[in-house]
């Protein structure tokens, strides 16, 4: 007998219609209760100099709010703020500039800046730390606490806040974290992030990330899931830390850690482990779902057990999927080599638990341009694939499945709609775009945006029905999101706030 899934709340519980997280809830599947979404936008003219959008002759946009000059974080709404990752090329604080991670606050109603979080460079260049790519993380809001993953590799819990309401928990280093230059601390105010606590990933765990730190953490009953991006050297054939975990668990109020995992994903990993955790209700069973470097998708138990042999808190493995067919794997018995058009892809895009499944799509980072690519449909129960879709190239997508419908797009450009049952193909819109982000599902309408800067806006359903395209001047890597009834869209540059006046 098969049971559905059930969505676990965030304790304590937010708002409904807040989007608190990456995905909106554990579950991560991008969709939204949402009525009244616009398909008619203007999103108004840069001004290339003042960096600011003139919104006179736009429509049904409330507000715009300057990011940095790359943004690749998501952006995340609850109780009247928004945060957003981004990088440091528009500063907000004179005093530090630069190349930097950035986490904006902004505040849900105007979308007045409110505070930031700024995080020097790692200092290694494209290896661990790509320069101007920013902070790439979705925070995670529970409360009045944020969680995110840093440039750097850590794992930062800070008050919603800001320093507005003084500088509370233990840290108090705000001012020496802040800055590149230690001789020169941060002269810290209320338009500055308080930090509650640090857990640094390299620093405990011994983690090599991969290029950048890209994983948007879990946080529920307590705990703070988060992948650590353990990944390749600068060569791509050599593994500098094999043995070290590739997800972890670590208490949200202490920021101790208190579960890692131990399925050998960094031994296997093709290129880093980025993909971002989401948990369910199987049964009467809570799982944990994950997406590998390695290209297998994991079912976890989300309560770390003690492992007495090694004296290590662990993560137990219920069971693991290749999401690779065998022939992304090998040729006549030979393993192909990574990154060849037809060989094998780690999980990147988010794997979803939705209407009795898991999905996860198999892809790589975008600069090894195209290739072979597969979505599967996973029970989770056995963790065995009731079908699998190899009409799709490369993801680094997450899908969105509403009424019996899956939503997911290919990084090549088009956007497939399936049967979530079946896996059969009901249509495929073409973009004439790279697509990094993903779909959102919302109002009846389908949102995706593109590398061309155009959010393309569909109808939800079996029938495919184009609703509208709108450029917004600038290419968006991110994905749009809905809270309470307004649809926000990052670009590179930009936060919009849209809905119908």
């Amino acid at each position: 007998m098969r049971f559905p899934i059930l969505l676990l709340a965030l304790a304590p519980v937010l708002h409904a219609k807040d989007w608190p997280m990456w995905g909106g809830t554990p579950s991560r599947n991008m969709v939204a209760e949402a009525k009244g979404i616009p398909t008619e936008i203007v999103p108004g003219k840069i001004d290339p100099e003042k960096e600011t959008v003139d919104l006179a002759n736009a429509k049904n946009i409330f507000w715009t709010a300057k990011l940095g000059s790359q943004t690749y974080g998501n952006p995340v709404v609850a109780n009247g703020k928004i945060l957003v990752g981004t990088n440091n090329e528009s500063p907000r604080d004179p005093s530090q500039k630069g190349d930097r991670g950035n986490l904006m606050c902004f505040d849900e109603k105007t979308g007045n800046f409110l505070w930031q979080l700024i995080v020097p460079k790692l200092g290694a260049g494209k290896v661990s730390d790509w320069e101007f790519v920013g902070l790439c993380s979705s925070p995670a809001i529970v409360g009045d606490k944020a969680y995110v993953v840093t440039n750097r590799g850590e794992i930062v819990c800070l008050d919603l806040n800001g320093m507005a309401n003084g500088n509370d928990g233990e840290f108090k280093d705000e001012a020496k974290y802040m800055t590149a230059d230690p001789a020169k601390p941060v002269a810290t105010d209320e338009k500055h992030a308080d930090i509650l606590w640090v857990f640094d990933m390299r620093e405990e765990l011994g983690i090599f990330p991969h290029n950048v730190s890209s994983c948007s953490p879990l946080v529920v009953n307590g705990i703070v899931y988060t992948a650590t991006s353990n990944g390749m050297d600068w060569s791509h054939t050599n593994i500098p830390a094999p043995l070290a975990p590739s997800l972890v668990a670590v208490d949200a109020t202490t920021g101790k850690l208190v579960g890692e995992d131990m399925s050998g994903v960094a031994e296997r990993v093709l290129h880093a482990s980025w993909s971002s955790p989401a948990l369910g209700k199987v049964g009467d069973k809570e799982m944990l779902i994950w997406g590998g470097g390695d290209g297998f998708a994991y079912g976890f138990e989300p309560k770390p057990v003690r492992n007495e042999k090694e004296e290590i808190d662990f993560l137990k493995e219920l069971w693991r999927h290749d999401c690779n067919p065998e022939e992304y794997r090998k040729k006549n018995g030979e393993p192909i080599k990574y990154a060849t058009f037809r060989g094998p892809s780690e999980v990147i895009g988010t794997t979803v638990i939705a209407e009795g499944f898991v999905y996860a799509a198999i892809g790589q980072d975008p600069e090894h341009g195209d290739g072979v690519g597969m979505l599967s449909c996973i029970d989770p129960v056995t963790g065995k694939s009731v079908w699998t879709y190899k009409e799709i190239g490369r993801s680094i997508s997450t899908p969105s499945i509403k009424d019996g419908l899956i939503y997911i797009a290919e990084y090549d450009g088009d956007l497939h709609c399936l049967d979530a049952k079946t896996g059969k193909a009901h249509w495929v819109h073409e973009t004439q775009s790279r697509i990094w982000g993903s779909t959102l599902v919302a109002d009846g309408k389908v949102f995706l945006p593109t590398e061309d800067g155009d959010l393309h806006i569909l109808t939800a359903g079996k029938e495919k029905k184009v609703l509208g395209t709108v450029n917004f001047g600038a290419p968006i890597y991110s994905s749009p999101v809905v809270a309470n009834n307004v649809l926000y869209v990052a670009t590179m540059t930009h936060l919009y706030a849209i809905g119908t006046k």
